[in-house]
């Protein structure tokens, strides 16, 4: 098995991917590799904003995951080489192409578990990834909750 290097960690910045973005960590800290988080901005948010370019639109996602990775994974973030990237493009797709252009040896991200006509309408950013990857993909589904035993 190769060893893991390079983890590419996206996420849109839910509290799902909250999850995902964990795991990728974890598994950089332990085995010693490093992360690039990854944010892919919607194109359609550029026509929703008038007043911002393109580089306004970049930099506002730049804040707004650092805030994120600031937020909820302080304790980790000095325990792990992290770089951070946001793109504005389709998720699915840039998420693909980063992982070639990268080089990355895993893909480490959150599913949120749309079912039904959510799924249908919508597809699944993860499932295109899993499907598509060139390298292994650690899908994270979110957390159940759990049953209490009769």
């Amino acid at each position: 098995m190769k060893k893991v290097e390079k983890i590419l960690a996206p996420t849109d910045l839910s509290e799902l991917s909250r999850v995902g973005m964990e795991y990728a960590l974890e598994l950089a800290r332990g085995w010693g590799a490093e992360v690039t988080v990854y944010h892919v901005a919607n194109a359609a948010e550029l026509a929703s904003y008038k007043a911002y370019s393109m580089e306004d639109l970049l930099n506002k996602h730049r804040q707004t995951l650092g805030q994120f990775l600031a937020d909820k994974f302080a304790e980790l973030l000095p325990l792990v080489e992290v770089r951070q990237k946001v793109e504005i493009g389709s998720p699915a797709t840039n998420i693909l192409e980063e992982s070639e252009k990268e080089g990355s040896d895993l893909i480490v991200m959150s599913t949120h578990g749309r079912t039904g006509l959510a799924h249908m309408l919508m597809g699944s950013v993860t499932e295109q990834v899993v499907r598509n990857a060139s390298c292994p993909v650690f899908s994270i589904h979110p957390p159940q909750p759990r049953k209490a035993k009769p």
